[in-house]
């Protein structure tokens, strides 16, 4: 059977943005960010239910109408950082990808976790937003949770990169280890501020297990990646 990826799957963040308009000026665009800039660091500072459009005003500098000309709530201008988010590590990722040469997937695998730990231990707000999902697990996509959103983008990144074959069953095996991979990660960040070492190893380990075991399970698609070079242990 033909495989039809979903919109959704193929440009990652297909729903609209929550900006009430797109600042069309220099300056504009300018406030927009310090407006972000300062919902990170409020985020970290007194957590998404101490937040407000008054304070993120205060914080940014700017008048509380230039917050309402542009944003209709504080989920909105969260869902504007989190699409900030999104986008920053997909680019970090990308030009990693174009930096470094690896072996085969399974190394570019760790190479994604470690700028998403690396952005968990460095971006304002990023380790109580992270992509979204402390607020609203749909709050990228109103049809689609939030992590099934990063899995299309890391498909995206890995198909263009390792020319694996395109399929469902490829849709899956990434959501999947992105899922199992997000749920390891919390936990190395709740047992240590920095992220534990030793989970984040496990980490690794977890998903280029199963990405190995799912692409060797395949007639076609896996086997290219997989010649290429050693493969994972």
């Amino acid at each position: 059977m033909e495989h039809v990826s979903s919109p959704m799957i193929e440009d990652g963040c297909a729903a609209p943005k929550p900006l009430r308009r797109q600042p069309t000026q220099r300056r504009s665009a300018r406030r927009v960010e310090r407006m972000l800039d300062a919902t990170a660091e409020l985020l970290d500072e007194i957590g998404y239910e101490g937040l407000s459009t008054t304070r993120i005003a205060e914080r940014a500098g700017v008048a509380i109408g230039s917050v309402y000309q542009f944003f209709p709530d504080k989920r909105a201008i969260t869902q504007e950082l989190t699409r900030r988010n999104v986008e920053q590590f997909v680019s970090r990722v990308g030009r990693r990808f174009l930096e470094e040469d690896y072996r085969g997937w399974w190394e570019a695998v760790d190479a994604i976790i470690d700028e998403f730990v690396d952005m968990h231990r460095s971006v304002p707000g990023f380790r109580n937003l992270r992509f979204g999902d402390v607020v609203d697990l749909n709050l990228l996509d109103s049809d689609s949770d939030n992590n099934m959103v990063i899995a299309g983008r890391l498909r995206g990144l890995l198909l263009k990169e390792f020319g694996l074959a395109d399929s469902q069953e490829l849709d899956m095996a990434v959501l999947v280890a992105v899922e199992a991979g997000d749920a390891v990660l919390k936990l190395a960040f709740r047992r240590d501020p920095d992220g534990a070492p030793e989970i984040i190893e496990a980490a690794k380990q977890l998903i280029r297990g199963f990405l190995s075991r799912q692409l060797k399970s395949w007639p076609s698609g896996g086997a290219r990646a997989l010649d290429e070079g050693s493969q994972p242990s």
